[in-house]
């Protein structure tokens, strides 16, 4: 995809985005890319959000927001600016939680990159430690010992559940895939995320499989960052990331997008999810949104490249 003159507003703005854009909408050549990249860890938000860390590797007081919680989404927001998993100031960083953090005595003090029990943060987990390179197979042969029967994930499995949640599965197919992407691919793996993408794609992304309702009108509506939410971007994105060739089974979903796009080729962020973190970076609800927008059109091009 070229870029175009309108385009030049998801350029004026943070490194963070503006490297994404280079290097997934355009044909920047990879050495530009690479140094606009670099300047993620010095300028604009990389720096706001490392320079909050503690001494002892937490984010957050532990009193308005839990710290696992301030931990980990201020990690998974750095992966997202794209800050170099090697640049000093992440290995700093990433030394700081390595050494220090855990998920408390409800986990054992478990180690950050060793995860807990849930496999919607689990998958979160393994996706911050491929990316970061803080490599955990225990955690990984964890969340495939609980892929269900139907092909997904569900926290709610451990009480009894037998039904895939959406949401957890999204967790854990964008940690298994960023694990397979770091490490190389196991047929274990990629078996696993095969069954879990085929039972979300079965559902059209968004439609029971029983009756064809559609399961959540929410998962229309886009949101940056995500948390823990699905909805049929993410989905999107992920499929794309993943190389999986779109088919019929997709078409809904790209309709969905195709609909929410406004005048000047920009998309809005629809909705900030219950407890987010760092407001001001994401954007303003109601407002055009470069995140948004960037992700919308790399799933755009993914899906026109289809034939």
């Amino acid at each position: 995809m070229t870029l175009t003159h309108s385009d030049d507003w998801l350029l004026d703005t943070d490194p963070s985005i503006r490297w994404q854009v280079m290097r997934d909408l355009s044909d920047t050549p990879a050495e530009i890319v690479a140094a606009e990249r670099s300047r993620v860890a010095s300028e604009g938000w990389g720096p706001r959000l490392l320079d909050q860390q503690r001494p002892d590797g937490h984010w957050g007081d532990g009193v308005t927001t839990p710290l696992w919680w301030s931990n980990l989404y201020t990690l998974l927001f750095l992966r997202d600016l794209g800050l170099d998993p090697l640049s000093v100031r992440a290995r700093t960083a990433i030394d700081r939680v390595r050494s220090n953090v855990t998920w408390g005595p409800g986990f054992g003090d478990s180690p950050f990159f060793e995860g807990e029990v849930e496999p919607c943060i689990n998958g979160r987990v393994v996706a911050l430690g491929a990316y970061f390179g803080e490599r955990s197979d225990r955690l990984v042969d964890r969340l495939l010992s609980e892929q269900l029967a139907d092909g997904g994930w569900n926290c709610e499995a451990e009480r009894g559940s037998v039904r895939s949640s959406f949401h957890t599965t999204i967790c854990v197919l964008e940690g298994l895939l960023a694990f397979e992407q770091a490490f190389g691919a196991t047929s274990a793996v990629t078996g696993a995320r095969r069954r879990a993408h085929e039972y979300l794609l079965e559902r059209r992304l968004l439609r029971r499989l029983s009756t064809g309702e559609v399961i959540e009108p929410a998962w229309t509506q886009f949101a940056f960052p995500t948390l823990w939410h699905y909805d049929v971007l993410r989905a999107l994105d992920y499929l794309r990331a993943a190389g999986v060739r779109p088919d019929a089974r997709v078409a809904e979903a790209v309709a969905i997008v195709l609909e929410r796009r406004q005048g000047g080729g920009r998309w809005l962020l629809d909705v900030r999810h219950r407890n987010t973190l760092h407001e001001e970076l994401a954007g303003t609800v109601g407002a055009p949104n470069r995140w948004i927008t960037l992700r919308a059109l790399r799933v755009l091009d993914w899906y026109a490249r289809r034939d």
